[in-house]
């Protein structure tokens, strides 16, 4: 029941290569360890992995 509140703001995606692939300014950029995914035109699109 509790997730079902945080379903419309936040979405979770399973690997950084589909994050990779939703929007053509996406850059995958790898900083302290971690990966992550930038994006300065949408910004909604960021991801971290690991």
């Amino acid at each position: 029941m509790a997730r079902d509140a945080f379903s419309p703001f936040m979405k979770v995606v399973s690997s950084i290569k589909s994050a990779k692939k939703r929007h053509p300014a996406c850059q995958v950029v790898r900083r302290r360890g971690k990966i992550y995914v930038i994006n300065k035109v949408e910004p909604r699109y960021k991801a971290r992995q690991g």
